[in-house]
């Protein structure tokens, strides 16, 4: 059930030494718990016909970690850049919101999309997935591939043989997403476990930093902003979960071209547009080659892979973001033009 919203509703933000999500934006349409912003161009102008673009980012984290905070923030780059930038916002998930599927996520991303080109007039989108957003977004662009302009991959997993540790971890001789999921919503204590498992002295190596670094007004902005979007967590539905689990990192059947949504076949050959995926050095929860995997599994002939410093979210809102990450995506994003 869509409806429209009263433009001058903002989200409400957890409070933090320092102003999150600070690109202006408006809701303009709720699709169950979740909502689509445009955020409000700025004064620079992009080429005549550039593609809207919208981001999509994961399911299981809040949305501004792609709006951080000025400075550090994808959406404030996009905008700044003169294109006109929309934002998937997933919403979070309450109890009853178990039955919510991978199918119907793919569903919710096809309607977010076909509203910005209704309301936009274009007749195709950009689309910047990041993690589990680009993996969704592929499957939607694989499905229907003539509402692209282009398509970012940003650290999204693809190929789950190369998931390093997680897929260790969600391998299926000693883990059942079945049993999991009966339990309902996997919540977000449970999620954030499995990502500290990854990296079990990275919160005291944190502490350290913040003990060498807490005189420095900068550090501190980016410490508190990061750290409150961290602990603010999210379940993932439940029956999403087990596909995702189940039938990509157990079975990997995306790559294989064996996934099927909604009675069809995700056939990624089908992706034809544009093609730039977005890999960092030091990723640990997408390695690179997971990410790196969807170029030569697309039907594009323009496909391109870019390697960043960083892990999987210093690479997006770290120091280095604004002078590497930032300027490649809206370089790209200037160039793509609707059809």
């Amino acid at each position: 059930m869509t409806d429209l919203i009263p433009a001058n509703e903002q989200l409400r933000l957890p409070g933090a030494n320092v102003e999150l999500a600070p690109t202006p934006r408006d809701p303009i349409l709720r699709d169950g718990i979740a909502t689509l912003y445009r955020f409000r161009s700025g004064s620079a102008a992009a080429p005549s016909r550039t593609a809207p673009v919208l981001l999509v980012p994961s399911m299981i984290n809040r949305w501004y970690v792609l709006d951080l905070r000025r400075g550090s923030s994808v959406a404030e780059a996009c905008v700044g850049a003169g294109l006109d930038t929309w934002l998937l916002d997933w919403g979070v998930p309450k109890d009853e919101d178990r039955y919510f599927t991978w199918e119907e996520a793919v569903a919710r991303l096809d309607r977010m999309v076909r509203r910005v080109l209704r309301v936009t007039g274009a007749k195709q989108v950009t689309v910047l997935g990041y993690c589990m957003g680009a993996t969704l977004a592929s499957v939607h662009a694989a499905l229907e591939p003539s509402s692209y302009a282009g398509f970012i991959n940003l650290l999204g997993p693809l190929d789950f043989s190369h998931a390093g540790l997680l897929g260790l971890m969600t391998d299926p001789r000693w883990f059942d997403a079945e049993v999991v999921a009966q339990a309902g919503n996997v919540s977000a204590q449970q999620m954030q476990a499995g990502f500290t498992l990854l990296r079990p002295t990275q919160q005291v190596s944190k502490l350290v930093t913040l003990a060498d670094k807490i005189q420095d007004p900068a550090f501190r902005q980016s410490y508190d902003a990061l750290e409150t979007w961290a602990s603010d967590n999210i379940p993932f539905p439940a029956a999403a979960y087990r596909t995702y689990i189940t039938q990509l990192y157990q079975q990997n059947l995306l790559i294989k071209g064996q996934h099927f949504v909604g009675g069809r076949r995700v056939d990624l050959k089908q992706i034809t547009c544009p093609l730039l995926t977005i890999a960092a050095d030091k990723d640990t929860i997408c390695p690179p080659a997971a990410a790196g995997a969807l170029n030569a599994a697309v039907g594009s002939k323009q496909t391109t892979l870019v390697n960043v410093p960083g892990g999987h979210v210093g690479a997006v809102v770290g120091s280095r973001a604004a002078e590497k990450l930032y300027p490649a995506l809206v370089g790209w994003m200037r160039e793509r033009s609707w059809n």
